[in-house]
């Protein structure tokens, strides 16, 4: 299959990432389709994008005909079988477990054509864990889009090694008609490369706080002011999804038993309380509608 072949692509999953990820692909020109198991998603989904994209017409980043071009493109349906069968490409977008991941990508290999290439957006999870459960290791990559997709002008493209050449050079042109930058890593690791660095400053705020040596209101000031970062670390840990976070570093401990890789207890506490950050209204800090409090 060339690259230009790639006319339809269908995302699994109309969560945080999932939704912005299809209309990044119907701004492309690509038949588009959203699949997710609860209709409820689909709706709030549409309405998410409907009321996103208004705001971008109003402040002249597209022309009204573009986005009216991009919605006549999209198309939302709960059925897995229907999504997965008219795709030359699927963008899995499902919760960051590997378990259920793997069952989707079970099922997506029963609905979907032997051509059709399977990308994951798992920011940690590689693709030859998730392979296996498939019948096209070759045509199996990550596409790690970062949050949110239709802000973030970026895309890391991992290879393992039984990804095809002509598997990441299609993702690639995928990435570049979507008009993101996409960074293609030849060899897979845990994480990849952005997560691997932010982890790290995640970690060691994280130690910093639960250490006492300084309050995260504390650490997040100082990296704002000091680093000159654009947000600190626990209210990225809030923008993202708490819960997010949490099952990266559960994954990453199941695979190493690295204790240094298990989740924080400070992380556990909030996921157990149901404080996952700004989708919740609190996470580290508390969120009203005109901002955080």
């Amino acid at each position: 299959m060339e690259n230009q072949e790639i006319r339809t692509i269908s995302v699994i999953g109309a969560g945080q990432m999932g939704h912005q990820i299809a209309m990044l692909c119907a701004l492309g020109g690509y038949e588009t389709t959203l699949q997710d198991v609860q209709a409820g998603a689909l709706e709030q989904a549409q309405t998410n994008l409907q009321s996103l994209m208004n705001k971008w017409v109003l402040k002249g980043k597209i022309s009204e005909d573009l986005l009216d071009y991009a919605f006549s493109r999209l198309y939302f349906t709960t059925s897995l079988e229907e999504a997965a069968g008219k795709a030359d490409l699927i963008i899995e977008a499902v919760v960051e477990k590997l378990e259920i991941k793997r069952e989707v990508f079970s099922k997506l290999e029963e609905y979907a054509s032997p051509h059709t290439i399977f990308a994951t957006n798992s920011s940690t999870i590689v693709n030859s864990l998730l392979a296996p459960v498939t019948n096209r290791p070759e045509r199996i990559v990550n596409m790690h889009f970062f949050f949110p997709p239709l802000v973030m002008d970026c895309v890391e493209v991992v290879k393992s090694a039984n990804t095809s050449k002509h598997t990441a050079e299609a993702v690639m042109e995928v990435c570049k008609r979507m008009n993101r930058t996409a960074v293609l890593l030849n060899k897979e690791i845990s994480g990849f490369v952005a997560n691997r660095i932010l982890g790290a400053l995640q970690r060691e705020a994280l130690h910093l706080y639960e250490q006492g040596i300084a309050d995260y209101k504390d650490i997040d000031i100082i990296c704002r002011k000091a680093l000159n970062h654009p947000i600190g670390p626990f209210e990225l840990m809030d923008l993202s999804g708490i819960d997010v976070g949490y099952f990266v570093m559960e994954q990453r401990y199941k695979e190493t038993g690295d204790p240094e890789d298990k989740p924080y207890a400070c992380i556990e506490e909030k996921v157990k309380k149901g404080e996952l950050g700004q989708k919740t209204g609190k996470g580290w800090y508390t969120y009203e509608k005109h901002g955080v409090k």
